[in-house]
C-alpha cells in the first residue's frame, strides 16, 4: 500500500511535466496549422471539384512535375517561379515553400500557386508585388483575362490567374473549401 501511495505523486509530477513540454513544443512550432504544405492547399481546392469541371493539369516545376494533380515547386528555381507563376523576383526569398497547377494545353488559362510566405512578409505587400508582376509580364498565346491572390488561414497565399470561368470556379473552390479563406485582391489583367 506504501508503494502505491508514494507512486501516485511521482505519476501526477511525471504527467505535469509532459503537459509543460507539450506547450512548449506548441510554441516552438507556432499555432496548429490546418493544412501541414503549401501542395495541400492546392489539392483540396482540385479536389472539389465535379468531374466536369476538373481539367487536365500538371503540378509541380519542370524537374519534378507530377500529372493530373497539383504538385510541390521547388523554391530554389526563382527564375522557373517568376516565369511559369508570375511569382515576382524580390520575394523568391521570402517563401518557406510552394506549389503549383497549371492548365495542361495553356498556362494563361489558369496557373494557380500556393506560398508559405515567411513570418515578417506582409500578405498585401506580396498581392501587390504579384499583381503588378502579372500587369507588366509580356504574355505569349494570348493574355489571362484575371488574376487574384487568397489568404488561407494567415498562412498560405494562393495566386492564381487565368480565363475568366476558369478563375471563377476556382474562386467558388478555394472559398468553399479551404478554412479561413478570403480575397485579397482581384483584378483584371489589362496589358
Amino acid at each position: 500500500m506504501k508503494k502505491i501511495t508514494m507512486m501516485c505523486p511521482i505519476c501526477m509530477v511525471l504527467l505535469a511535466l509532459s503537459g509543460c513540454a507539450n506547450s512548449s513544443d506548441a510554441k516552438e512550432n507556432g499555432p496548429s496549422l490546418a493544412y501541414a504544405q503549401a501542395v495541400e492547399v492546392l489539392r483540396a481546392v482540385a479536389d472539389a471539384y465535379t468531374e466536369e469541371e476538373r481539367f487536365a493539369m500538371c503540378g509541380g516545376d519542370q524537374e519534378h512535375a507530377v500529372m493530373d494533380e497539383p504538385g510541390t515547386f521547388d523554391i530554389g528555381k526563382t527564375e522557373e517561379m517568376k516565369q511559369s507563376l508570375g511569382l515576382p523576383a524580390e520575394f523568391g526569398t521570402k517563401i518557406s515553400e510552394a506549389a503549383s497547377m497549371v492548365h495542361l494545353m495553356n498556362g494563361n488559362i489558369f496557373t494557380g500557386a500556393a506560398y508559405r510566405l515567411k513570418e515578417d512578409v506582409k500578405t498585401d505587400d506580396f498581392a501587390e508585388a504579384v499583381k503588378t508582376e502579372l500587369a507588366e509580364k509580356q504574355w505569349m498565346c494570348g493574355q489571362p483575362d484575371t488574376m487574384a491572390v487568397i489568404d488561407v488561414d494567415g498562412v498560405y497565399v494562393i495566386t492564381a490567374y487565368g480565363e475568366a470561368e476558369t478563375m471563377k470556379t476556382f474562386r467558388q473552390k478555394a472559398l468553399s473549401v479551404l478554412k479561413n479563406a478570403e480575397i485579397v485582391t482581384e483584378a483584371p489583367i489589362v496589358s
